[in-house]
């Protein structure tokens, strides 16, 4: 069975080949004989009720200079598509929730929308895990700088504070009582208290790594420990994180058995989520990465079992 695949991401000519989940997604894809087209959010426009683009078929060399050529290009609904991957990255703006309306055009008429726009919608990668307290550290979700501080004294004295609309480690502090800068710091991401944050109570265990699992329709499918640099607390591939082997642990099961119900009913397929200490602390549904790490670190190809998940889907209806 041969699909036509659009990939919704940032540029293709900017991506890390050796680094970039979705670039294998497209790169597997393209080797069962599927057709791989591209196009950038901004490409997007709508007719009446059917959802267009700008999109461009593509040819992928990983060891190419360039490593794509555009065979085609045409204004295309996204509905003549069997399958839309939505790949772009943070941050999650306003920009980011427009698109997500407009894809759940395409969803409605019949077409595979990975993940599913509606599901994107509701799991902000901090705010998502709230639903899931029985395996989340204590956390605040808050503006307010004085009862920050209270949930900071209560938390043991040391918690981690993050913008809600962050990604890659960005706007991430740690504060710690009795640090001078914590007032300065809470008034700084807060906006002066006009914006929230999220509070977590600081896991010791961070400075062994985080742990990004990706799961697949609710089973995990396989992981991969981030371990940060000297002298930085965050993880994070983007801030300068390092891939480390790691294996699934009973707890690992247990977080991802947790989360799977609620997973699959918001159509949440392909997910990254991050665990430290036994916590979970963020679920990244809109462009998880980590494949190409995992699999260079346990010689498995987990992009094949993404795509065979895609063609079942299909297959279906």
């Amino acid at each position: 069975m041969k699909l036509a695949m659009a990939f919704i991401m940032d540029p293709l000519s900017g991506v890390d080949v050796d680094k970039d989940t979705t670039f294998v997604l497209m790169l597997e894809a393209q080797r069962r004989g599927h057709e791989v087209w591209y196009l950038e959010p901004g490409a997007m426009f709508t007719g009446g009720s059917t959802l267009y683009a700008m999109c461009s078929r593509v040819s992928l060399d990983r060891g190419g200079a360039p490593h794509y050529s555009v065979l085609e290009s045409e204004n295309r609904p996204l509905n003549s598509f069997d399958v839309v991957w939505m790949r772009k990255d943070p941050p999650f703006n306003m920009d980011y929730i427009y698109s997500t309306y407009m894809l759940s055009l395409v969803r409605e008429d019949g077409t595979l929308v990975i993940n599913d726009p509606r599901g994107i919608r509701e799991s902000n990668e901090k705010l998502y895990t709230l639903y899931f307290p029985e395996v989340i550290p204590e956390t605040c979700v808050s503006k307010d700088k004085v009862r920050l501080k209270a949930f900071m004294e209560q938390a043991g004295g040391e918690i981690v504070i993050k913008p809600l609309h962050g990604c890659g480690g960005e706007g991430v502090f740690y504060l710690c009582a009795g640090d001078k800068n914590v007032n300065v710091i809470i008034e700084q991401i807060t906006q002066g208290g006009e914006v929230f944050v999220m509070a977590q109570r600081y896991i010791s265990e961070a400075a062994e790594g985080d742990k990004r699992i990706i799961i697949l329709n609710g089973e995990p499918l396989g992981a991969v420990l981030r371990v940060s640099d000297p002298g930085d607390f965050r993880c994070n591939f983007y801030s300068g994180g390092r891939p480390v082997k790691t294996e699934m642990t009973e707890r690992d099961v247990e977080i991802c058995e947790a989360l799977a119900p609620r997973l699959k009913s918001d159509g949440l397929y392909f997910v990254g989520i991050d665990v430290i200490g036994g916590y979970l602390t963020e679920v990244n549904t809109t462009s998880p990465t980590g494949v190409q790490e995992i699999n260079r670190l346990d010689g498995v190809a987990l992009e094949s079992d993404v795509i065979d998940f895609v063609e079942g889907k299909c297959s279906k209806g």
